[in-house]
């Protein structure tokens, strides 16, 4: 007979969820109450077909290029976290040097600096003049820093006493990282990485100056048109909501998924 407690399942807080989104569809109501009180000439110009295509086509492109330059990010991240764990005396002092000193330079420099230095500087240097490919790539050099530093506390979480209990039962690799170490990684990985994925995602409003038609740029094209600059603006923060809550909301499932 089996003796271990059950442990209870998780289940969705419905009353909690029901809260948050009357919550969240008050805070939207009242902003449209105000913007409407503010003129009696609500202009709806940017949501009809005139600027309706370029709108949405600007949203898709923040979403993919977000999602590219966090794969991008994460990649060089943990390369860069290779790096600054190498034990070899001569390279691996090389490679954590280089590490470092790149991390201070990316520390030092605003994201807006480092995208026009990817698109006219160091784009051009290696003969790539396609100012999206570039503006991705200084974007993806922007937030490499910080996902290493996200790796590094994840595996350091994983203490030396651990690995010590791994040895004495005997786990396989496969073991060690199924069910000590991945688990553990994860629930600290995520956290950070998604709110770097949120930086990403507001960051790649500043690729308006490389005219990349995103999410910021569309939206300041269908204003210069129609004037409707307060309603741009709501609309604006209205779609980037409409990403960055889902996205902190996946987040916190994917940590109860993991904590299981």
């Amino acid at each position: 007979m089996n003796n271990q407690p059950l442990t209870p399942k998780k289940s969705i807080n419905l009353p909690n969820v029901i809260s948050y989104v009357l919550v969240f569809l008050s805070i939207f109501l009242f902003i449209w109450f105000v913007a409407t009180r503010r003129t009696s000439d609500f202009k709806l110009y940017l949501i009809t077909d005139n600027y309706g295509e370029l709108i949405w086509n600007g949203f898709v492109n923040t979403i993919w290029i977000s999602i590219v330059a966090l794969l991008g990010s994460v990649i060089i991240g943990f390369i860069f976290y290779l790096f600054s764990i190498t034990k070899d005396k001569y390279v691996g002092a090389y490679l954590r040097a280089f590490t470092s000193v790149f991390t201070e330079i990316i520390y030092g420099t605003p994201l807006l600096v480092m995208v026009v230095i990817s698109a006219f500087v160091i784009g051009p240097a290696f003969g790539i003049f396609s100012r999206n490919i570039t503006g991705l790539l200084g974007l993806i050099i922007y937030i490499s820093p910080y996902m290493k530093n996200v790796f590094q506390a994840a595996f350091s979480s994983v203490g030396n006493d651990q690995y010590m209990a791994m040895d004495l039962f005997g786990f396989t690799p496969y073991q060690r990282y199924r069910y000590i170490i991945i688990p553990q990684v994860i629930r600290i990985l995520m956290p950070p990485m998604m709110n770097n994925f949120s930086l990403i995602i507001k960051g790649s409003a500043l690729l308006y100056v490389l005219s990349f038609n995103e999410l910021y740029y569309s939206i300041v094209i269908a204003q210069s048109k129609t004037f409707a600059f307060v309603e741009g603006y709501l609309l604006m923060w209205g779609l980037y909501l409409l990403i960055t809550i889902p996205l902190s909301q996946l987040t916190k499932l994917l940590e109860r998924k993991w904590s299981l």
